[in-house]
């Protein structure tokens, strides 16, 4: 007889353990079922927020290419005016020839310009490239 008590305690005990073990596992399979709710909340808005972050960065890049499209063009017209205008084309190419260290007479061989225009472009340039050289004051 107390074999069969001894057997019986050990299957209640059995029991209440399965049962203890079969609640843990119901409780915590619902905590892991809320945080992977929460987690996919998270993870929508994340989504929504890369959305549309995307999509201003498409708008700021479409705004971008209109902007550049329109800067080449006035690039171009800008060139063409200059183009038209034989004194600017002359201008221009006697301001390159001051980069490379021409001189007065130069300028006036080179761009058919007259000497005092020369004299001041020179005089214009040489002020250009002191300023340059001298330490900024702050």
């Amino acid at each position: 007889m107390t074999d069969l008590l001894g057997s019986n305690t050990m299957l209640l005990v059995l029991a209440a353990l399965t049962l203890l073990t079969a609640a843990l596992c119901a409780y915590l399979l619902v905590r892991v079922q809320r945080q992977e709710r929460r987690h996919q909340a998270l993870i929508n808005v994340l989504r929504n927020e890369i959305r549309a972050m995307t999509n201003g960065s498409i708008g700021m890049g479409n705004r971008l290419l209109a902007i550049e499209h329109k800067l080449n063009i006035t690039v171009e017209k800008q060139q063409e005016l200059e183009n038209r205008d034989p004194g600017v084309l002359a201008y221009n190419q006697a301001a390159r020839l001051m980069e490379m260290g021409a001189d007065v007479d130069d300028l006036v061989r080179s761009c058919g310009i007259g000497r005092p225009e020369a004299e001041l472009m020179a005089l214009l340039h040489r002020e250009l490239h002191n300023e340059a050289s001298l330490p900024s004051r702050h």
